[in-house]
């Protein structure tokens, strides 16, 4: 069974950091792009960052650029999201997905695999 399983969220304050991880089972993540989508209440569904299997490529969002950091492990097959010098505004549900692709890309209806993700919540 093809899975994504998120883990890390939790509550902050504001200037706090966490570290979301991805883990895959079921298939190596060698060939997927794997990108972080989030959501807070009432609001689309935005790609926050993505990073390539091939050359480590990776894009972040403006609202996210200099804060954020993606990263991969494929030996532990495993996805990895530094965000540091939270914000309110990151608050959200996060959502890592998988699609079999070299090009990084956040179009969230292109991406196969999807986690079920994890609570972001920055307040003081």
């Amino acid at each position: 069974q093809l899975q994504l399983v998120e883990s890390g969220g939790g509550s902050v304050q504001p200037g706090g950091s966490l570290r979301l991880s991805c883990a895959a089972s079921g298939f190596t993540l060698d060939d997927y792009v794997i990108s972080w989508f989030r959501q807070a209440p009432g609001k689309e569904r935005e790609g926050v960052s993505s990073i390539s299997p091939s050359d480590g490529s990776t894009y972040y969002a403006d609202s996210v650029k200099g804060r954020f950091t993606i990263s991969r492990d494929n030996t532990k097959n495993t996805v990895y999201l530094q965000m540091n010098s939270l914000k309110p505004e990151d608050t959200a549900e996060y959502y890592c997905a998988a699609r079999r692709d070299t090009v990084v890309l956040v179009t969230s209806w292109l991406y196969d695999y999807w986690g079920q993700g994890t609570q972001v919540t920055v307040s003081s």
